[in-house]
Protein backbone atom coordinates (compact mmCIF):
# COMPACT_ATOMS: atom_id res chain seq x y z
CA UNK A 1 0.00 0.00 0.00
CA UNK A 2 1.52 3.30 -0.65
CA UNK A 3 1.76 5.81 2.24
CA UNK A 4 -0.05 9.32 1.78
CA UNK A 5 3.31 11.06 1.18
CA UNK A 6 4.15 8.87 -1.42
CA UNK A 7 0.45 9.17 -3.30
CA UNK A 8 0.75 12.89 -2.78
CA UNK A 9 4.34 13.05 -4.48
CA UNK A 10 3.35 10.26 -7.01
CA UNK A 11 0.10 12.44 -8.26
CA UNK A 12 1.74 15.70 -7.75
CA UNK A 13 -1.07 16.96 -5.38
CA UNK A 14 -0.75 20.43 -4.13
CA UNK A 15 -2.44 21.78 -1.25
CA UNK A 16 -6.42 23.34 -1.47
CA UNK A 17 -7.33 26.59 -0.34
CA UNK A 18 -10.46 24.60 1.20
CA UNK A 19 -8.19 21.83 2.53
CA UNK A 20 -6.59 18.49 1.35
CA UNK A 21 -5.05 18.19 -1.33
CA UNK A 22 -5.66 18.28 -5.19
CA UNK A 23 -4.53 18.28 -9.32
CA UNK A 24 -6.10 19.46 -12.19
CA UNK A 25 -6.18 16.25 -14.64
CA UNK A 26 -8.65 17.79 -17.28
CA UNK A 27 -10.10 20.91 -18.62
CA UNK A 28 -11.63 20.55 -21.99
CA UNK A 29 -9.77 22.73 -25.04
CA UNK A 30 -13.46 23.61 -25.65
CA UNK A 31 -15.19 26.64 -24.29
CA UNK A 32 -18.78 27.88 -23.65
CA UNK A 33 -19.10 32.08 -24.57
CA UNK A 34 -20.94 34.15 -21.83
CA UNK A 35 -23.75 34.43 -23.86
CA UNK A 36 -23.85 30.37 -23.40
CA UNK A 37 -23.86 30.50 -19.32
CA UNK A 38 -26.26 32.32 -17.14
CA UNK A 39 -25.75 35.71 -15.42
CA UNK A 40 -24.15 33.95 -12.62
CA UNK A 41 -20.93 33.31 -14.59
CA UNK A 42 -18.59 36.52 -15.48
CA UNK A 43 -17.26 35.60 -18.48
CA UNK A 44 -16.50 32.33 -20.48
CA UNK A 45 -16.01 28.65 -18.97
CA UNK A 46 -14.54 25.54 -20.30
CA UNK A 47 -16.87 22.70 -20.65
CA UNK A 48 -15.59 20.55 -17.84
CA UNK A 49 -12.95 20.44 -15.76
CA UNK A 50 -11.55 16.67 -13.43
CA UNK A 51 -9.23 17.28 -10.37
CA UNK A 52 -7.45 14.62 -7.68
CA UNK A 53 -9.02 15.21 -4.59
CA UNK A 54 -6.90 13.86 -1.32
CA UNK A 55 -7.91 14.29 2.17
CA UNK A 56 -6.58 12.50 5.44
CA UNK A 57 -7.61 12.41 8.53
CA UNK A 58 -5.50 15.37 10.10
CA UNK A 59 -7.29 17.32 7.16
CA UNK A 60 -10.95 18.05 5.78
CA UNK A 61 -12.72 20.43 3.13
CA UNK A 62 -14.05 23.04 4.91
CA UNK A 63 -17.62 24.50 3.88
CA UNK A 64 -17.14 26.10 0.58
CA UNK A 65 -19.60 26.41 -2.95
CA UNK A 66 -19.21 27.17 -6.27
CA UNK A 67 -21.71 27.56 -8.70
CA UNK A 68 -21.35 24.20 -11.00
CA UNK A 69 -22.48 20.88 -9.57
CA UNK A 70 -19.64 18.75 -8.89
CA UNK A 71 -19.39 15.02 -9.07
CA UNK A 72 -17.58 13.06 -6.66
CA UNK A 73 -15.89 9.95 -7.71
CA UNK A 74 -14.62 7.96 -4.58
CA UNK A 75 -11.87 5.98 -5.59
CA UNK A 76 -9.56 4.35 -2.59
CA UNK A 77 -8.90 4.47 1.20
CA UNK A 78 -11.32 5.56 3.64
CA UNK A 79 -15.39 6.22 3.10
CA UNK A 80 -15.69 10.27 2.81
CA UNK A 81 -18.38 12.16 4.80
CA UNK A 82 -20.05 14.55 2.76
CA UNK A 83 -21.98 17.51 4.57
CA UNK A 84 -24.37 19.62 2.25
CA UNK A 85 -26.33 23.06 3.12
CA UNK A 86 -28.58 23.69 0.53
CA UNK A 87 -28.96 27.76 -0.31
CA UNK A 88 -32.85 27.16 1.64
CA UNK A 89 -31.02 25.78 4.80
CA UNK A 90 -31.79 22.52 4.51
CA UNK A 91 -28.87 20.25 5.95
CA UNK A 92 -27.96 16.94 4.61
CA UNK A 93 -25.03 13.98 4.71
CA UNK A 94 -23.39 11.65 2.58
CA UNK A 95 -20.83 8.44 2.18
CA UNK A 96 -19.11 8.47 -0.73
CA UNK A 97 -17.12 5.13 -0.68
CA UNK A 98 -17.55 1.31 -2.07
CA UNK A 99 -19.80 -0.57 0.84
CA UNK A 100 -22.65 -0.83 -0.87
CA UNK A 101 -24.07 -3.21 1.93
CA UNK A 102 -23.97 0.04 4.03
CA UNK A 103 -25.44 2.62 2.39
CA UNK A 104 -22.11 3.92 0.73
CA UNK A 105 -22.02 5.32 -3.06
CA UNK A 106 -18.93 5.67 -5.46
CA UNK A 107 -20.30 8.68 -6.73
CA UNK A 108 -22.47 11.63 -5.38
CA UNK A 109 -23.49 15.05 -6.96
CA UNK A 110 -23.51 17.97 -5.12
CA UNK A 111 -25.82 21.12 -6.30
CA UNK A 112 -24.17 24.03 -7.23
CA UNK A 113 -24.27 27.07 -5.22
CA UNK A 114 -25.14 24.54 -2.24
CA UNK A 115 -22.25 24.90 0.63
CA UNK A 116 -20.34 21.48 0.86
CA UNK A 117 -17.75 20.43 3.35
CA UNK A 118 -16.23 16.81 3.44
CA UNK A 119 -13.83 14.35 6.20
CA UNK A 120 -12.27 11.43 6.58
CA UNK A 121 -14.23 8.86 8.19
CA UNK A 122 -11.62 6.64 9.11
CA UNK A 123 -8.53 7.45 11.72
CA UNK A 124 -4.66 7.38 10.01
CA UNK A 125 -6.31 6.96 6.78
CA UNK A 126 -7.21 8.98 3.76
CA UNK A 127 -9.67 9.42 0.95
CA UNK A 128 -8.41 9.85 -2.64
CA UNK A 129 -11.64 11.07 -5.26
CA UNK A 130 -11.78 12.59 -8.13
CA UNK A 131 -14.31 15.76 -8.70
CA UNK A 132 -15.70 16.74 -11.82
CA UNK A 133 -17.17 20.37 -13.17
CA UNK A 134 -19.18 21.28 -15.67
CA UNK A 135 -19.26 23.95 -16.84
CA UNK A 136 -15.50 24.25 -15.70
CA UNK A 137 -14.12 25.18 -12.62
CA UNK A 138 -13.02 28.40 -12.40
CA UNK A 139 -11.36 30.04 -8.80
CA UNK A 140 -14.02 33.07 -9.38
CA UNK A 141 -16.43 30.62 -9.05
CA UNK A 142 -15.04 29.66 -5.88
CA UNK A 143 -16.30 30.71 -2.26
CA UNK A 144 -14.73 30.04 1.05
CA UNK A 145 -16.70 32.13 3.80
CA UNK A 146 -15.27 32.31 7.50
CA UNK A 147 -17.20 30.91 10.17
CA UNK A 148 -19.14 33.72 11.48
CA UNK A 149 -20.49 34.61 7.84
CA UNK A 150 -21.39 30.87 7.06
CA UNK A 151 -23.16 30.92 10.54
CA UNK A 152 -24.87 33.94 10.14
CA UNK A 153 -26.61 32.85 7.23
CA UNK A 154 -27.91 29.23 8.77
CA UNK A 155 -27.10 29.51 12.66
CA UNK A 156 -29.32 26.37 13.25
CA UNK A 157 -26.39 24.35 11.54
CA UNK A 158 -23.87 26.32 13.97
CA UNK A 159 -22.43 23.03 15.62
CA UNK A 160 -21.40 21.34 12.03
CA UNK A 161 -20.06 24.61 10.73
CA UNK A 162 -17.76 25.14 13.46
CA UNK A 163 -16.65 21.59 12.89
CA UNK A 164 -15.59 22.33 9.30
CA UNK A 165 -14.70 25.81 8.78
CA UNK A 166 -11.40 27.69 10.12
CA UNK A 167 -12.10 30.35 12.44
Amino acid sequence: MVGITELIKRLDLKSHPEGGYFKETYRSKEEIDKQGLNSDYDGKRNYSTCIYFLLTSETFSAFHKIKQDEIWHFYDGSPIELHIISQTGDYSKYVIGRDFSNGEVPQFIVPGNHWFAAKVIRENDYSLAGCTVSPGFDFSDFVLPSRNELIAQFPQHQQIIVEFTNA
